[in-house]
């Protein structure tokens, strides 16, 4: 008889974006001019984030980028942070017909941060380009789907309520992989749509107190509403998700069987560089956690320390210190 090795592995598949963030002191009015006192680049988007932020943890899991980007300067900086962060990239495709995507970051330091965003090849990533079940031959563990809205052609609702990203999930798990869907704030007329579709193909599903409320569309929920934020992931989790994870910058949600809350320690101000990479370092603690079979707890602890770091970071990744570091 044969023993099958247990799957060990994280695949991250989605939003692939160079992210320009701008430190500015202030929002301008309009026709003002504002001075940048502060600029870097990095990668950035869901997939590329969550994947780089695991490298960063430096705990040896097979890691597998999946996406779409151009033939542009761009893409050589998501293939050249790849390399370094020793990512196997077989599945990172590349495209002549579309630009990289790219989105220029306006950051305040420790007020807000405003996105201007270019989709690129995001937008033509489609169902062929995301070779589900190679990937889970490669015995990979988890398949991670972000940001579901920032994907048009994945997020086409069709007739029947179904999307191209539903259906990868639905095969993500029929080939014995775990599912993680990570929404993102988009003001999309289709969000609700494009969300109720993954949901019954979610083992996890990550998202803050805006994405839980235009997912069920719902007035504005306070990241601290605590009731508002339950009936949410409630519905949630009523539609279809096995385990709804909800994040805000205050505290976090882990609802499954029972509901379980965590608050994070807080951090100086003055050691905050930029948000922009927070949510996403939350979400790669936390899928970490579940690959290595932690519980709840341990999920969302471990969720809450990346985050941490992630804000002392100028871009969304560089701010992740190694696992050890981390669990200090």
């Amino acid at each position: 008889m044969t023993t099958l090795a247990p799957r060990q592995g994280i695949a991250c598949a989605g939003n692939w974006i160079v992210d320009i963030v701008h430190s500015i002191d202030a929002w301008p009015q309009k026709s003002e001019l504002v001075r940048i006192r502060h600029e870097a680049t990095g990668v950035g988007g869901g997939a590329a984030n969550v994947i780089l932020d695991l490298a960063a943890f430096q705990t040896g899991l097979p890691l597998y980028a999946v996406g779409l980007i151009g033939t542009d300067t761009h893409a050589d900086l998501c293939l050249a942070a790849c390399k370094a962060a020793k990512v196997d990239t077989r599945w990172l495709k590349q495209t002549a017909t579309h630009p990289t995507a790219h989105t220029q970051v306006m950051n305040v330091p420790g007020d807000s941060r405003t996105f201007f965003y270019h989709p690129g090849a995001n937008d033509a990533l489609a169902e062929s380009d995301i070779p589900v079940e190679a990937i889970a031959a490669e015995n990979a563990k988890i398949f991670y789907l972000g940001y579901p809205n920032l994907l048009a052609t994945l997020d086409a609702v069709e007739p029947d309520g179904e999307t191209p990203a539903a259906r990868l999930l639905s095969r993500a798990r029929a080939a014995g992989m775990i599912t993680c869907v990570d929404l993102v704030s988009a003001a999309n007329a289709d969000f609700a749509a494009t969300v109720k579709a993954t949901l019954p193909h979610a083992d996890y599903l990550f998202l803050n107190e805006i994405e839980a409320a235009r997912a069920t569309n719902r007035a504005d929920i306070a990241p601290d509403d605590r009731a508002r934020l339950l009936e949410a992931a409630t519905a949630l989790q009523a539609a279809g998700a096995k385990t709804v994870i909800l994040h805000t910058g205050t505290l976090a949600l882990w609802l499954e069987d029972a509901a379980l809350w965590s608050s994070p320690d807080p951090v100086d101000p003055a050691e905050i560089l930029s948000p922009v990479g927070a949510g996403d370092a939350f979400c790669a603690g936390a899928i970490y956690a579940i690959h290595q079979g932690q519980g709840p707890a341990q999920a969302l602890r471990l969720g809450h320390k990346a985050a941490a770091a992630s804000l002392k970071g100028a871009t969304a990744t560089d701010g992740i210190p190694p696992l050890a570091v981390l669990n200090l």
